[in-house]
C-alpha cells in the first residue's frame, strides 16, 4: 500500500558513525546499523501529504516530489534544499504522480489528482511534462482524468508512456483506465477500460522485460458522507505486448475469491517472475508470485499493512 506522508520527506541519518563490514553483513548486523539510524525532516517544512516522487539513476542528488496540494518540488542537492518548479505552469496543485524517463532524465512526466480517496481529496487536470529538467511545462492532455495514480515510461524511448486514470471518483465517467501515447503525450489512447465507475490504480511496468505491464482496476466512489471500494469492476491485470492488449488475472490460482477491493502490484528489480500484490478484500492481504503471476501465495495478513486497504 501507499503510505499517506503527513510531513514532508525524510531522510535517514546516522546518530554514530558505523563501520564498513568488509564481508556482507549479517542480518544481526543489518538490525544493529538501523537501530543506529533516525529519521529528519528533510523539508519543505509545510510541504503537506506527498503521494509522487521520483529521481533518477544518473542524477543522484535530484529529486521530485508532488504533494497533494502544493504543486511540484524539485531538489538538486539530496534533500537539502527544495524549490516550487511549476507554480506558474500549473492549473492544479494536487499531484498523484511523478515518473522520469530512464533515458532522458531532462523529461519528466507530471500527473494531476491525488488517488488515495481522503475526505479533502483534490481532482486534478490531466497530464503535465517537462523536456528541460523542471525549467518548462507544458499541459499534454487527459485533462478530464482527475486523478492519475501511476506513470510507467518506456525505458529506451521516452515518448511511449503509459498513464492510470481513477477518473472522477464522486461521479460516473470515461476517463477512466489505462491510457497510452506513442508520441510523448501529443495524443491518447484508451488501452484497458471496465466500465464508467472502475478507474486505473496502479500501473507497473517488468523492469527486466518492457513489453510486460501489470496494472490493476479499483471500482470505487465517495461523496459528502461515505466511500465505498469494490465490485466486479476490481481486476489485475497483465499485458505481454507494451500495454496494447490485456489478460485479466485476478482468478488464477492463489488469489482470493468474491469480493476484491483496491489492488496494489509491483514486479522486483533483482528476480525474474517475482511480483507482489496487496488485494484488498475479506481474504486479502500480501500475495507473492514468483511465475509472474500465474499462482500466487498469501505471505501476510498483518493489520500493520491492511489498516486502510483503500
Amino acid at each position: 500500500m501507499k503510505l499517506l506522508a503527513r510531513v514532508a520527506l525524510v531522510v535517514l541519518a546516522p546518530l554514530l558513525s558505523v563501520a564498513q563490514p568488509s564481508t556482507t553483513p549479517s542480518t544481526q548486523q543489518l538490525d544493529v546499523d538501523l537501530r543506529a539510524m533516525r529519521a529528519r525532516c528533510i523539508g519543505p517544512f509545510r510541504g503537506g501529504r506527498s503521494l509522487a516522487v521520483a529521481g533518477h539513476a544518473d542524477l543522484p542528488k535530484t529529486y521530485y516530489f508532488g504533494a497533494t496540494g502544493g504543486g511540484v518540488w524539485k531538489s538538486e542537492d539530496g534533500g537539502e534544499t527544495w524549490r516550487s518548479v511549476a507554480d506558474t505552469t500549473f492549473s492544479t496543485s494536487s499531484v498523484g504522480a511523478i515518473t522520469i524517463a530512464p533515458s532522458d532524465p531532462n523529461v519528466v512526466y507530471v500527473g494531476m489528482g491525488e488517488t488515495d480517496i481522503r475526505g479533502n481529496i483534490s481532482p486534478g487536470d490531466g497530464m503535465y511534462k517537462t523536456t528541460d529538467g523542471g525549467l518548462t511545462w507544458k499541459h499534454i492532455g487527459l485533462r478530464n482524468a482527475q486523478m492519475i495514480a501511476d506513470i510507467v515510461v518506456h525505458p529506451d524511448d521516452a515518448d511511449v508512456v503509459m498513464v492510470s486514470s481513477m477518473g472522477n471518483v464522486f461521479t460516473a465517467n470515461a476517463d477512466r483506465g489505462i491510457f497510452k501515447s506513442t508520441d510523448g503525450g501529443a495524443s491518447w489512447r484508451k488501452v484497458l477500460y471496465r466500465n464508467d465507475s472502475t478507474g486505473g490504480m496502479t500501473l507497473k511496468m517488468d523492469p527486466n522485460n518492457p513489453r510486460i505491464v501489470y496494472a490493476s482496476l479499483w471500482q470505487a466512489y465517495r461523496n459528502a458522507w461515505s466511500m465505498s471500494s469494490g465490485g466486479n469492476g476490481c481486476g489485475l491485470y497483465k499485458s505481454t505486448d507494451g500495454g496494447e492488449t490485456w489478460k485479466e488475472i485476478t482468478s488464477n490460482p492463489g488469489l482470493p475469491k468474491g469480493l476484491i477491493g483496491k489492488i496494489n502490484v509491483d514486479v522486483s528489480r533483482a528476480q525474474r517472475n517475482l511480483v507482489w500484490a496487496m488485494v484488498e478484500s475479506s481474504n486479502g492481504g500480501l500475495f507473492k508470485s514468483t511465475d509472474a503471476g500465474a499462482t500466487w501465495s498469501r505471505v501476510n495478513t498483518s493489520a500493520d499493512l491492511r489498516q486502510r486497504p483503500w
